[in-house]
């Protein structure tokens, strides 16, 4: 278990969206989690598609996380540096990985200038991050094993104790219980089968995913 790679930062749980005006330009920010480039990419162009009639379409994300990230912003016709550069920074300060924000311009007929055009992009980025619900993307183990029919409701007691989520049970024999873990947590959960069972019982692991946790 210790050469496993450990992977565990914040990611977003679910698409978010909110809208800002500045000098009756409105700004629609819409945040979402993506997993690669393809799926960032994917996601931008839904959203343009959805938004067609907007004056501009900024986008940001990065994938990764740490000293292993791709990041990537786009101005989409607004002043050089005004725009896609202050939503990346926003990205960037989050800590967020694994994130995509896209900002929907309607023009509102008077001009923001570069600094204004900075500050309600950022402030755009700024406001959905606010409302993002967090996740995790984590290293997960998933571990099986069989246990006695007397020991059954405190392994389920044990798998909560070490922060497991049970995947499944069946009922024959004994119980075949499958259960996911953060790999962190997989070691002190099978110190825990082993004294709860006097040494009887093992954890299998049968498999190793990196998701969301």
């Amino acid at each position: 278990m210790s050469g496993k790679v450990r992977m565990k930062y914040p990611i977003p749980a679910k698409e978010v969206r909110t809208e800002i005006e500045r000098k009756r330009s409105r700004f629609v920010a819409i945040a979402a989690p993506v997993h690669t480039v393809d799926e960032a990419k994917l996601f931008i162009g839904r959203i343009k598609k959805e938004f067609a009639g907007a004056t501009h379409h900024v986008p940001a994300y990065q994938i990764g996380h740490g000293v292993s990230i791709i990041a990537h912003s786009s101005d989409d016709g607004e002043p050089s540096g005004t725009a896609g550069r202050p939503l990346l920074a926003v990205l960037q300060g989050s800590g967020l990985g694994d994130i995509v924000i896209i900002v929907v311009r309607f023009y509102g007929g008077v001009k923001l200038g570069t600094g204004g055009l900075v500050r309600a992009y950022g402030d755009a980025g700024k406001a959905v991050l606010a409302l993002l619900p967090r996740a995790r993307r984590a290293s997960i183990d998933t571990v099986q094993l069989d246990v006695p029919y007397p020991l059954f409701e405190q392994m389920e007691l044990l798998i909560e104790r070490y922060n497991g989520r049970l995947q499944a049970k069946t009922f024959a024999a004994a119980v075949t219980i499958t259960a996911n873990f953060l790999v962190e947590e997989t070691p002190s959960f099978a110190d825990g089968v082993r004294e709860l069972s006097n040494g009887r019982l093992q954890v299998n692991i049968i498999g190793t995913k990196i998701g969301r946790w």
